[in-house]
């Protein structure tokens, strides 16, 4: 969320800011009149209140000096009705005013490309691309190897569902159990967050209008499926001071995660790569703002470091301003290389959200006198099911069997997975 000073003292940059991301300025506008009606209805109602306390004293002091106090039981008689209509006027426009402030996006940081996807930079490429184009894709050699259901799935569950079976559940494992290890290696602390968030603590961490487009909500409970661990480490130091000699303070968190993909609707509909379903670690770090830039590089290294020594091609690539998420000011993306489609597709993304999810959830520290806001960088470690789509693709031999991430062969137990007998 921005400081919403900010955004009175300065609304042509936000205006110019949200038209870089595509969406409409007259949002500042309508944010900006709600905010100054907002602002003189509650100085009335402060107004009506504080007078309402004082009368009760003058009633008082003219019966002490045996004064009339007709006047005074008028108004007083008064007050309660027009407090009564102004609050209520005040919760509507506040609520109407929050609405459209949470859902202003943060500011973009200014090296980030302008324009669509078309505009996206590719940073930097590792590992060999082949030129031959295999005959199946991940959702066949999945199925041919009998390591996924999805028709069972969708039958018992809906589409986008799916049951991992036999060495697939074993490299699942396999690459959380690296990933984890890894991470600890790199300093950070481990957690395993709750699967579900109530509406305020789930607020902190995304904008509104994602609550309808990708998050499941538990029907008669004030609970919601999280999308990804990051909302629930964001959530875990909510409404706290972090002390100082704690910053940075580094997670890597482990969750299952729930999304409706509701704006993909034939968009990856085979296999494994775009599920309602699946596994990811992610690197959070909650640090102070100026080491913002330093730990996102940090993050950023420690995923491009995991990508390498799993051995696939993928390349780094900056989302210009139309890609970029509201709560980010900045995101890069990994995309690994799929020999089937002769193109790159995401597997991941590293984002700074400045102070943007900090002033939401009300995470702080303590600077001498000062209480300051957080920054917050969130980074996909590995989302599982993804890399295992892009592991059995590129690594799919000539015999038929798929070989094994050499990283992860004490996690796995084995160096490949066998051709089908009927290959």
């Amino acid at each position: 969320m921005i400081d919403i000073k900010d955004i009175r003292e300065k609304p042509e940059f936000y205006k110019k800011n949200i038209k870089k991301r595509g969406f409409e300025e007259k949002k500042i506008e309508k944010l900006l009149s709600l905010d100054i009606s907002w602002r003189k209805l509650k100085k009335d109602v402060d107004s009506l209140r504080s007078r309402r306390n004082q009368i009760s004293e003058e009633i008082n002091s003219a019966k002490k000096q045996g004064n009339s106090i007709s006047s005074f039981i008028k108004e007083a008689k008064e007050i309660p009705l027009n407090l009564k209509s102004k609050e209520k006027k005040l919760d509507e426009i506040e609520k109407e005013r929050m609405s459209l402030w949470k859902n202003i996006p943060n500011i973009l940081s200014e090296d980030v490309p302008i324009g669509g996807a078309e505009k996206n930079k590719v940073l930097k490429t590792f590992g060999k691309i082949s030129d031959k184009i295999p005959k199946l894709g991940h959702a066949e050699i999945m199925e041919k190897y009998n390591l996924i259901d999805t028709e069972k799935a969708a039958q018992i569950s809906a589409s986008r569902f799916y049951y991992l079976k036999n060495e697939l559940v074993k490299l699942n494992f396999a690459l959380i159990n690296f990933a984890m290890d890894f991470l600890s290696k790199k300093g950070l602390k481990l957690i395993q967050t709750p699967y579900m968030l109530n509406r305020n603590a789930l607020e902190g961490a995304i904008t509104l209008d994602l609550f309808e487009e990708a998050i499941y909500k538990i029907e008669n409970e004030d609970l919601y499926l999280i999308g990804t661990a990051e909302h629930a480490i964001n959530a875990f130091k909510s409404n706290e001071i972090i002390p100082n000699k704690d910053l940075p303070l580094r997670f890597g968190g482990f969750s299952t995660s729930f999304r409706k993909e509701a704006g993909s609707h034939g968009k990856d509909t085979k296999g494994i790569f775009r599920v309602h379903q699946f596994e990811k670690i992610e690197q959070f770090v909650f640090c102070k703002p100026e080491d913002s830039w330093k730990e996102f590089d940090f993050i950023l290294k420690n995923s491009i470091e995991i990508y390498k020594a799993l051995g696939i091609p993928f390349r780094v690539v900056l989302l210009s301003s139309k890609e970029t998420s509201k709560t980010s000011t900045k995101t890069i993306d990994l995309e690994g290389w799929y020999p089937s489609q002769k193109k790159y597709c995401e597997l991941g993304s590293c984002s700074n959200c400045l102070d943007y999810q900090a002033r939401r959830s009300n995470i702080r520290y303590q600077e001498g006198n000062e209480l300051r806001y957080v920054n917050t960088i969130n980074n996909t470690a590995i989302a599982t099911q993804r890399m295992m789509t892009c592991i059995v693709e590129n690594y799919l031999k000539k015999d038929g069997s798929i070989k094994i991430p050499q990283v992860l062969w004490k996690y796995f137990g084995k160096k490949e997975i066998s051709a089908p007998l009927s290959s």
